[in-house]
């Protein structure tokens, strides 16, 4: 039989402890954005069956509301790095989650090649019972007796078990579910468990299964004798120095708990450099994910959302009122940059590009989805009209609103967004014009707002005035893509 605690047992206990206060804490901060928790994607206001708010919006109210107003901003003593700051969490999120995850396929290779396998892996049913009433045992004030010629009493190898074969998995599973470009590559997936909003909640519920095994296995610790404890998990020898052994675990401990004050605070203050130093290792896993998958929904009529949330406020400006009050009869789309051939087009010109329908789910990136029928011009009808030239790389939209006056926050300047021109190309990229059937309404977007089915809905810019096919996107607004990327610190690619 292999060694009861080898030092690779001791080193990826620690990274694991590491890794998963980082996800739960950034894991925390996306929650923050959209602090509700649905079963269905239709995510209908008040019919959430978890509220982390006292704030209460209905589909019914009589003052305009965006899910922006549903946001909380919470403490950098629980969230990373807190006080809303959704950008950073989600980067902290993604950065951690592919170290978590590599440790724990180090970890789960060195169980089966070394055979200590044998300590974690019931072979007989008969560990259920044996666990139940070791954990009677325990309710008596007694400590159960180990497994014959193992470390662990039964329901300690049964716990461990679940969490390691289990609920790591699941949490992966959970996760990319809600993904974006998963979802909209494989749509039967996401049923699986739901849909989005029910791989949300169980991932949610995921996190806390993993909290209260922390918990417990605290507890356990103290129960089974601190100073014998610390001395196997930290030295890696039952037999060691136990002053040693536990100074050096208390050590550990205060170091974790040093880096997270140091990472939130740094976070807070140089948000700029923490979005550019963790989009380093993150941003490349999403732009992979975004070029590989298109999407391939199909959903049914049956299947639109009564209620479809609204991000944000449409423009203020005494121009966009006059055109809303006209249908946008007057309303001109520029078409330019690396183009043959310059366009200015009204919707009707638009139109005669040739259109498409198609019935999707919105992702938002704060968390609610909804599903709605849109129609509009592909966007690459419009692409083979004006003549793209051979080194155009980027396609900007430019937005009517202006975020100073319909969003403040300090946050100024009018909306734009870009995206790849591979995404521009996707069968299901549209201009859309309409929504549901009717005319795209003005809380929508309207006249023209975009759709990219395997993107967070920031990407799809609303009330768009003009389209540029650029090299480059270094000199446009702050260099980073996108106003939400200049202004948020979002990450520039959005397909998880």
């Amino acid at each position: 039989m292999p060694t009861f605690f080898p030092l690779w047992v001791v080193i990826t206990h620690f990274l694991n402890l590491f890794f998963l206060l980082l996800l739960a804490r950034s894991g925390l901060e996306v929650l923050s954005a959209f602090p509700k928790l649905y079963w269905h994607d239709d995510c209908p206001p008040g019919r959430e069956w978890a509220r982390f708010s006292k704030k209460m919006y209905g589909a019914d109210s009589r003052r305009m509301w965006s899910s922006l107003d549903e946001e909380e901003s919470w403490s950098p003593l629980i969230a990373l790095p807190g006080r809303k700051n959704l950008g950073l969490g989600r980067h902290w999120h993604f950065l951690t989650v592919q170290f978590w995850i590599l440790t724990g396929i180090v970890y789960v290779v060195l169980v089966f090649v070394t055979g200590y396998w044998h300590y974690l892996i019931p072979t007989h049913w008969s560990i259920v019972p044996d666990s139940i009433r070791a954990v009677g045992t325990y309710l008596h004030f007694q400590i159960p007796a180990k497994i014959p010629g193992q470390p662990f009493e039964p329901a300690q190898k049964l716990a461990y078990f679940l969490v390691i074969f289990v609920l790591a998995p699941f949490q992966i599973a959970t996760g990319a579910a809600m993904s974006p470009s998963v979802l909209a590559r494989f749509p039967r997936y996401g049923k699986l468990f739901g849909g989005k909003q029910g791989a949300r909640s169980l991932h949610f519920l995921g996190l806390c299964a993993f909290g209260v095994f922390t918990v417990v296995h605290v507890f356990m610790v103290i129960v089974h004798g601190v100073p014998d404890e610390f001395t196997k998990i930290v030295l890696a020898d039952p037999g060691g120095n136990r002053t040693f052994a536990l100074a050096l675990g208390l050590a550990g401990l205060f170091a974790v708990l040093l880096f997270h004050v140091i990472i939130s605070w740094f976070s807070l203050r140089y948000r700029r450099r923490t979005q550019r130093l963790l989009g380093w290792v993150v941003d490349p896993f999403e732009k992979a994910i975004s070029r590989a998958f298109r999407s391939r929904q199909r959903w049914r009529r049956s299947d639109i959302s009564p209620y479809h949330r609204v991000n944000g406020y449409p423009p203020t400006d005494d121009d966009y009122e006059r055109m809303a009050a006209t249908g946008f009869a007057d309303y001109r789309l520029a078409v330019g940059g690396l183009v043959t051939r310059p366009v200015t087009l009204s919707l009707t010109q638009l139109r005669d590009l040739g259109t498409q329908r198609q019935i999707v789910k919105h992702n938002c990136i704060q968390g609610w989805t909804a599903v709605a029928e849109w129609g509009g011009v592909p966007l690459s009808a419009l692409m083979d009209h004006v003549g793209v030239a051979p080194e155009a790389r980027h396609v900007v939209f430019y937005a009517m609103d202006d975020k100073g006056l319909t969003e403040g926050e300090g946050r100024y300047g009018y909306f734009y967004g870009t995206i790849p021109l591979h995404l521009a190309g996707n069968p299901q990229t549209i201009l859309a014009l309409d929504m549901n059937g009717a005319p795209l309404p003005v809380a929508h977007g309207a006249p023209v707002r975009l759709r990219i089915e395997t993107q967070l809905g920031f990407k799809m810019v609303k009330w768009i005035t003009a389209i540029e096919f650029v090299v480059d996107t270094a000199d446009i607004g702050m260099g980073m893509g996108g106003w939400r990327e200049d202004q948020q610190f979002y990450a520039n690619a959005a397909g998880i």
